[in-house]
């Protein structure tokens, strides 16, 4: 059997790189372990850590096309963040002018989250532990 030991990261594609570098490291607070520029590429590429663990490769591509987010389409859906206060986190974003959807439950595990769109649409979950 295959032995995974866990996500090592997950890349997310920007068509607005400094848009997008901002909204993951000053609004999520995701740190930058590293930010290169490949001229032979036209593309940006930075390593985003969370709690020092790296995790997201945010990249830009010169005209990129949409991400289909909605109606909702096959392959990988969004993002997922644990919070230990949802409320807290649904107010640090509205500081910072970013919409949230209403709360939900989720029926199986009684627990709250709601759902935000980074830069691109991109649907990212905060899940209260």
């Amino acid at each position: 059997m295959l032995k995974i030991e866990s996500v090592h990261h997950i890349a997310v594609i920007c068509k607005d790189y400094n848009r997008s570098k901002k909204f993951y490291t000053e609004i999520l607070g995701l740190e930058i372990v590293r930010e290169v520029y490949r001229k032979e590429r036209d593309s940006h590429k930075l390593d985003l850590s969370l709690n020092g663990r790296y995790v997201i490769e945010l990249f830009s591509f010169p005209s990129p096309p949409d991400r289909v987010s909605r109606p909702e389409a096959t392959g990988l859906r969004h993002l997922a963040f644990a919070v230990t206060n949802l409320d807290e986190s649904i107010n640090h974003l509205d500081r910072h002018h970013v919409l949230s959807e209403p709360i939900r439950i989720d029926e199986f595990t009684g627990k709250r989250f709601t759902f935000i769109a980074d830069p691109d649409g991109l649907p990212i979950e905060f899940y209260e532990l």
